[in-house]
């Protein structure tokens, strides 16, 4: 049986065959934002408030957990493996669990009103914007 040798492992590295391997991935390691190894995520202010989609493709609704606290909203996701997956044979099995956290900060955001979804593997969170009252009132001068 031909044996595999996986392309890239879960912490980006692939087994070195060569010095220039190994040199390859150390180069693909420095020039990769860290922020990309966890999950990627979209903020747009849409005026009224902030819409955060996180990209989680494969992860169960049950593996998600988001909190806002002080304006710091952080999205965290902890997958396990499987038990159906515990006994199966694996010839290269790259994936069994991880856990990784996204947050931004968002200076003007209302506890209120707060909403998420998550549908084909993207997370979307709407975040209105506190609403400033303004307690001035124009005086009409005769």
């Amino acid at each position: 049986m031909a044996s595999m040798v996986p392309y890239r492992s879960v912490f980006g590295l692939r087994p070195a065959t060569s010095l220039l391997d190994a040199f390859d991935d150390m180069m693909d390691l420095a020039s990769t934002p860290l922020s990309t190894k966890a999950f990627p995520i979209d903020v747009e202010d849409t005026g009224t408030g902030y819409e955060i989609k996180a990209y989680l493709t494969g992860v169960s609704k049950d593996d998600i957990d988001v909190e806002l606290n002080e304006g710091r909203l952080s999205i965290s996701v902890k997958v396990e493996e499987r038990e159906e997956d515990k006994g199966k044979n694996y010839l290269q099995k790259e994936f069994t669990s991880y856990s990784a956290t996204r947050g931004v900060y968002l200076k003007d955001a209302a506890s209120e009103g707060l909403s998420a979804r998550y549908a084909d593997g993207i997370l979307t969170v709407t975040v209105p914007k506190i609403v400033e009252k303004k307690n001035v009132t124009k005086i009409a001068i005769d």
